[in-house]
């Protein structure tokens, strides 16, 4: 995967970033009918801000980016404004959310952040198989144990 520089007026730059956040107490909520809307307000507020996602992945209750942020924004600037405007955005076209998270609170405080250097390729595979290794792991925990003490299953 060749790394591609970009430009500003005085400018080369090749800013990546592996970011993670959650939900309020991590809900398992962003699978049901809000991942359609929330990967659409993601895309949408990134635009905005010439943020480019170069791979991205929700999960029931976290969600992975891959993002080019242009050096004249700080990740913690553009991360509070990405989990706030989003937030709002979900709470406007789904106002039964206030109820169960409160004071307009979506996003649960702080993130995940790591800087990708010449291993953005390992980092964007691990993103695409995240949910392939849950379904495996839930697959691997929910099946039925024998109860040793009665024989039969629990």
């Amino acid at each position: 995967m060749a790394n591609k520089l970009n430009s500003l007026a005085h400018t080369k730059w090749l800013c990546k970033y592996h970011i993670v956040f959650i939900p309020k107490y991590r809900r398992k909520i962003i699978y049901n009918q809000y991942r359609r809307d929330l990967q659409e307000y993601i895309r949408l507020l990134c635009k905005y801000k010439g943020v480019e996602i170069i791979e991205g992945h929700m999960m029931p209750d976290h969600v992975h980016l891959l993002l080019s942020i242009p050096p004249k924004i700080s990740v913690a600037s553009f991360m509070g404004y990405l989990k706030g405007k989003s937030a709002l955005m979900m709470f406007d076209k789904h106002a039964n959310l206030k109820y169960k998270f409160g004071n307009r609170h979506f996003w649960a405080e702080g993130y995940y952040v790591t800087t990708v250097g010449l291993n953005e390729a390992t980092i964007t595979k691990y993103i695409r198989d995240q949910e392939k290794k849950d379904r495996v792991t839930d697959k691997l925990i929910s099946h039925e144990y024998e109860d040793p003490f009665r024989g039969g299953k629990k």
